[in-house]
């Protein structure tokens, strides 16, 4: 648990029953409550200041972004890029606020990365309501998420320029990843979106002009992105077709290649099983030069069958192997 105090031009931090104990007598009070710890969950579940069915949705273990206006208080869930992707389940990990005037209470799962920022921030001065610690936390998301959302398009981008080049397994598990993240952070940004453009424009009094601006501004910035990973989605499933057909044409040059040998073998593998069989009246058989007259003719019939691939364009396609 942790406990920030915003009064009198001064934001500190302060052990967590001294800060909760200021609720109602500073500008702002911010209380942050990891969820996984049960004692920090048992505190909040005791808070008879916080309606039960806020208390459900901020310890909730899955969560969708939101914003429910309750009165002049608002339940807002926001979704940014974990600290720890690795152990996180979801491509963005949520973030919970009860918003109250003069009182902020949020709550985590996973630990996002936008609270080493919005920490500092509000350390730093630059926050004195709850409306600044709202746009602050948008903000802040956006920003790390709009260079990873370009990455992807960059990624795909870098893919789609190899398309002729070999690597094609690597380059399809590229394709796939990238595929992947789009998917999974489109999950959480369209309706991240709805949600802050619904709190930019809610009738609650900690809000002012300068927050609902900021708030407008990352929705439109979250819009690009939702927009930006519908195309990477879309993209990346056009160019995994395009791979898919260049595997097909892969395999199409492969059999090609082997029917061509096939063929040009097929009478060869005759003429050498003819001639090895055991009997007395074969042809050439007692002749001086009658092994190299065989082989003579083994050549010429090779030499003719691959003429006859070149002049019909058997063998003058692509049929390189990757």
């Amino acid at each position: 648990m942790r406990a920030f105090l915003y009064t009198d031009g001064k934001a500190t931090e302060l052990p967590f029953a001294e800060g909760a104990a200021h609720y109602g007598k500073a500008d702002l009070v911010w209380l942050h409550f990891d969820g996984r710890v049960e004692e920090e969950r048992a505190w909040l579940e005791a808070d008879q200041s916080t309606p039960p069915v806020v208390k459900s949705a901020l310890l909730a273990a899955e969560t969708r972004p939101r914003c429910d206006i309750m009165g002049q208080a608002a339940l807002v869930n926001m979704r940014g890029l974990g600290k720890t992707p690795d152990d996180d389940p979801d491509a963005l990990v949520s973030i919970r606020f009860w918003v109250q005037n003069g009182r902020v209470i949020t709550t985590s799962i996973h630990t996002a990365m936008a609270f080493d920022t919005v920490f500092d921030c509000f350390l730093g001065g630059s926050i004195h309501d709850p409306g600044d610690l709202l746009a602050a936390f948008a903000t802040a998301i956006t920003d790390e998420l709009d260079p990873d959302v370009a990455a992807l398009g960059d990624e795909l981008d870098e893919i789609e320029t190899k398309l002729e080049a070999r690597g094609m397994r690597s380059m399809r598990r590229r394709v796939s990843a990238v595929r992947t993240r789009a998917i999974g952070y489109r999950r959480f940004v369209a309706p991240q979106r709805s949600a802050l453009e619904r709190l930019a424009t809610a009738s609650i009094s900690c809000l002012d002009d300068e927050d609902r601006l900021h708030l407008r501004d990352a929705s439109d910035r979250f819009a690009r992105m939702a927009e930006e990973l519908e195309a990477v989605r879309e993209r990346a499933a056009i160019v995994h077709e395009e791979l898919t057909d260049m595997r097909a044409e892969q395999m199409d040059g492969r059999s090609l290649a082997l029917s061509v040998a096939a063929m040009v073998f097929l009478p060869l593998t005759f003429i050498t099983g003819v001639f090895g069989m055991n009997f007395d009246a074969m042809p050439l058989v007692k002749t001086r030069f009658g092994f190299w007259e065989v082989i003579a003719f083994c050549v010429l019939i090779s030499v003719g069958g691959i003429a006859w691939f070149i002049r019909h364009r058997w063998i003058t396609r692509d049929i390189s192997i990757d």
